[in-house]
């Protein structure tokens, strides 16, 4: 009778155990099949872009896309100089991190360093539910309340710019600063801040010359994603920048961003094919370009920076 038992109980634990294989080598092909998938996509929408993107330059040359401060590639006269789309990009880009960087850093410092835990529970989900209110809805907020309430200070402002539309932009990405940032410091050690109590630091000297230069990799790297995430936004900068295609530094001025051109010509203006139509992946090769080296930057510096506790 116990051996009858004993056989049983080989016999299930076998079956257990060719079953888990099967689970395993299953579960294993279905995440192969994920990251196949996912590369190729990446590939493919690299191969549109490229592709149509080529057809432009066999028209456009390189160097006068990239060179050319005028764009008008549909009315007369034509011209396609890319600068004032990216100078566009780029100014809306750096009035959002300005603004965004010490918001988000202030507030990451608050909740690692200062805030009790019930305090945090609250505040942390109160930011992050900034980052999914849709985008739409901060373009019209920054049309219909920032850029009246800015007027009321600089009487010239017109109704759509690029300070507006910065501003609320970097409402927008300071929840991902400040949730990275968070996380980054709160993997401090803590007995890095046990230490510098124990030498007489206050809490400010703490946080800013103990925990902010141990988590700085994780702190630049939020930096670089959210300045990644301002250059590719698309609606807000749509409703509230403008559409004008201007190279200026003025941020009281009209200006186009390369997403907002993007959808301004995709609403079906420009014939299938037409040069007019190519621009399109041209300026979204472009964009594309500018994330990736955003991207590897981050990569660089949380390699360079990047520190290990035990």
């Amino acid at each position: 009778m116990k051996k009858n038992k004993d056989i049983t109980t080989r016999s299930s634990v076998y079956k257990r155990s060719a079953s888990s294989k099967i689970e395993g080598k299953a579960i294993k092909w279905i995440l192969l099949a994920c990251a196949l998938l996912s590369v190729a996509t990446t590939v493919g929408i690299v191969v549109s872009l490229v592709v149509q993107g080529w057809n432009f330059f066999m028209e456009v040359s390189l160097w006068e896309f990239l060179t050319g401060t005028r764009w008008s590639p549909i009315l007369k006269p034509r011209a396609h100089g890319v600068l004032p789309l990216v100078g566009g990009t780029m100014l809306v880009s750096i009035i959002a991190i300005l603004f965004a960087a010490p918001v988000g850093l202030g507030a990451a410092i608050y909740l690692s360093e200062y805030a009790a835990d019930r305090v945090r529970r609250i505040v942390k989900p109160v930011l992050e539910i900034l980052a999914g209110v849709p985008t739409i809805v901060y373009g019209y907020f920054a049309l219909s309340f920032v850029t009246p309430s800015l007027q009321k200070v600089i009487p010239n402002m017109i109704v759509f710019n690029a300070l507006s539309a910065g501003l609320v932009m970097g409402i927008m990405i300071m929840p991902m600063i400040s949730t990275l940032s968070e996380d980054a410091m709160m993997s401090v050690p803590r007995s890095l801040r046990n230490g510098a109590y124990a030498l007489g630091a206050t809490r400010l000297e703490v946080a800013s010359r103990v925990v902010v230069p141990a988590a700085l990799s994780g702190i630049i790297s939020s930096f670089i994603l959210a300045v990644s995430r301002a250059i590719g936004e698309t609606m807000l900068v749509t409703i509230a920048a403008g559409a004008t295609p201007r190279l200026t530094a003025n941020p009281l001025e009209s200006i186009q961003t390369m997403t907002a051109y993007i959808v301004q010509l995709s609403l079906g203006e420009a014939a299938f094919g037409s040069l007019e139509y190519n621009t399109i992946f041209a300026v979204g090769l472009l964009l594309f370009f500018i994330t990736l080296i955003m991207n590897l930057i981050g990569s660089l510096v949380v390699n360079k920076w990047r520190q290990k506790y035990e």
